[in-house]
């Protein structure tokens, strides 16, 4: 049955304007981001948004939902480019907000940094190397990302480090990069590339202060660790 042929006080749109969004259910609540189901084809029965939003939930669940991919999301069955970046985008905003409540200006620990970066980090499925720039207060003055994908001392570059840091007049910085696994313990490609970038800011007079590696549910820290 199509969603327009129910009455009209159990569509998701209407129910949640009378009764308010607390009282629909998960698939419910997705099923109005769909807007729209999956069409009948030859030999198969089609769904309704509701339908194919209790199919989602119950195959992948929210959690695993939220970190697909736009490409990820488009290889399941009934999720367009339309409908994917719908997703994709509703849990982008989600993250950014839940960011946003606890902001974080000035840098006093390796955990502040942790904080600043898990809530976008911590679904990612490849590696993010990020440069944090601090003033002489230790407050934040930039960020910039400066390769994803597998680290690889070839790629991050001191020149490509540090020319934010310089555009910006930076008189510190801290690298910052996620480690999909979850587990932040460092490799030895972390280590080098580490101990290169410190050298390599003494001669420029801008000082790495730490560098530090956000996993799942915790963190690594140079400083504190070395």
């Amino acid at each position: 049955m199509k969603i327009k042929d129910f009455p009209e006080d159990s569509r998701p749109r209407e129910k949640l304007l009378k009764m308010g969004a607390e009282n629909l259910s998960d698939p419910e609540l997705l099923a109005i981001l769909l807007r729209t189901g999956l069409g009948a084809k030859k030999g198969e029965r089609g769904e309704n948004a509701i339908e194919l939003a209790n199919r989602l939930i119950n195959e992948y669940g929210l959690d695993k939902l939220s970190e697909c991919s736009v490409k990820e999301l488009r290889d399941i069955k009934g999720i367009g480019k339309a409908k994917a970046c719908q997703i994709f985008a509703s849990f982008e905003l989600n993250k950014r907000i839940n960011q946003s409540k606890t902001p974080i200006k000035k840098i006093s620990c390796a955990e502040d940094v942790f904080n600043h970066f898990h809530e976008r980090l911590k679904d990612k499925k490849e590696e993010h190397f990020y440069v944090l720039m601090l003033n002489t207060q230790n407050h934040i003055i930039g960020e910039q990302l400066i390769s994803k994908g597998i680290l690889d001392a070839s790629i991050v570059h001191p020149r490509e480090v540090f020319r934010p840091a310089i555009k910006n007049s930076a008189s510190k910085i801290i690298l910052v990069h996620n480690h999909p696994s979850g587990d932040p313990k460092p490799s030895a490609e972390d280590d080098d590339i580490t101990r290169r970038l410190i050298k390599a800011g003494e001669g420029l007079g801008i000082k790495v202060i730490d560098s530090v590696i956000v996993g799942g549910g915790g963190w690594w820290s140079w400083k504190e660790n070395k």
